[in-house]
């Protein structure tokens, strides 16, 4: 049993004994590992963006339920209701200009009230209803993009090709998106850096202003779940840090448009090219069809897309398409196929990475085409190999 006063002796030894030594003798549990940092992702634009912009909404469970949970999407405005939970925060101002956002210099107050990690920007669409020329477009893209650098050297910059616009107060807007989106792939090849990269996504193929929006320019929910596929399989390679490449047309990823764009090959008429006739059959078991529609169309112009089914029981290993342009039609452009035509006769054969399809598998090429008078869509003819 300790006597009285060398219990008092003990007490008045510890209580000499510093607060922060005394808790270091005391087990402590063990320091719990800091949980990664969320990815934070900006989605930047207009009303498409943000008025109610819901295929953020889609885009954002998408992610949650394929195990992309460590992002966070940020902004200065907060949701506008989609019928869904989701992490609504964004930069989507309705009414806005690009040029005025640049001009104005807006961009970096909201880079450092949120700082993101990736911008996803579909930005434009007034300044064309504006009338506003695509180079003076471009120039505040690339303002916008130095702030961004400013504000992260190495921000993910995913720009969008805009979707097609066809309001009834503006006959021109139609051809003038077009005119814009045909300048963005350069733009982003001449802006992009190991550090920063700029991937551009096709928003505008395969959307049509007649099922895809309620007004001509805004999606309805049928465009929403058009623009969030778009904008997935970039969002998610952006989030590995790693700048994706095309996808194969016909795989559940839609196509992203790789930047600088590949020129396609449209040789005009009276070409000196022509194509070899084809004498031998098909492989066995090697079938496909060719389906041809109109997707879009506007004063003078229009956009179409073919679409290659094989209806075999073997894998195909190529394809090619012919038909013959209604009276009037020209196709300027295309993409996804190699593309010939002669006269009115136009032949198309797949790319290096889309002619190889499995029994019941798809892939697409589209283009763009003059017209007089209304675009409509010939028959076409596929033959496999």
């Amino acid at each position: 049993m300790l006597r009285r006063p060398f219990l008092s002796a003990l007490l008045a030894a510890f209580a000499a004994v510093p607060l922060t030594l005394l808790v270091g003798l005391v087990a402590t549990p063990a320091a719990h590992p800091a949980a990664a940092t969320p990815v934070r992702v900006m989605p930047l634009g207009d009303s498409i963006t943000g008025s109610p912009g819901c295929w953020r909404s889609l885009l954002w469970n998408r992610l949650q339920s394929t195990g992309h949970t460590d992002v966070d999407f940020v902004g200065t405005l907060g949701p506008q209701g989609c019928g869904q939970p989701y992490d609504g925060d964004n930069e989507g101002h309705g009414g806005y200009l690009v040029t005025n956002v640049a001009n104005q210099n807006l961009l970096p107050g909201w880079l450092a009230a949120t700082r993101p990690d990736v911008v996803l920007m579909h930005f434009g669409t007034n300044d064309v209803w504006s009338n506003i020329a695509p180079a003076t477009i471009l120039a505040a893209y690339s303002k916008l993009v130095d702030q961004m650098r400013a504000s992260n050297p190495a921000m993910r910059i995913i720009v969008a090709k805009i979707i097609p616009m066809a309001p009834s107060s503006c006959a021109e807007c139609g051809q003038r998106a077009v005119a814009l989106n045909a300048v963005i792939d350069g733009w982003a090849a001449g802006k992009t850096t190991a550090a920063s990269p700029i991937v551009v996504v096709d928003q505008w193929t395969g959307f049509s202003t007649t099922t895809d929006t309620y007004d001509g320019v805004h999606p309805n929910a049928a465009g929403d779940q058009k623009m969030s596929d778009r904008w997935y399989p970039a969002l998610v390679a952006a989030l590995g840090g790693v700048t994706p490449t095309p996808s194969p047309t016909g795989t559940p990823s839609p196509t992203i448009s790789p930047s600088p764009t590949v020129s396609p090959t449209v040789r005009p008429t009276g070409s000196p090219t022509v194509d070899p006739p084809t004498t031998s059959p098909p492989p066995a078991g090697v079938a496909c069809t060719a389906s041809y529609r109109i997707t879009n169309q506007w004063q003078g112009g229009h956009q179409g897309e073919v679409t290659v089914r094989s209806t075999g029981t073997a894998r195909t290993t190529g394809w090619r398409v012919t038909f013959t342009l209604p009276a009037g039609q020209q196709i300027t452009q295309t993409w996804n196929a190699d593309l010939t035509q002669t006269g009115s006769a136009v032949t198309a054969r797949n790319v290096s990475w889309n002619g190889a399809l499995a029994p019941a598998a798809e892939a697409t090429f589209g283009f763009l085409g003059t017209n007089t008078g209304t675009a409509t869509a010939p028959t076409a003819t596929c033959t496999a190999s």
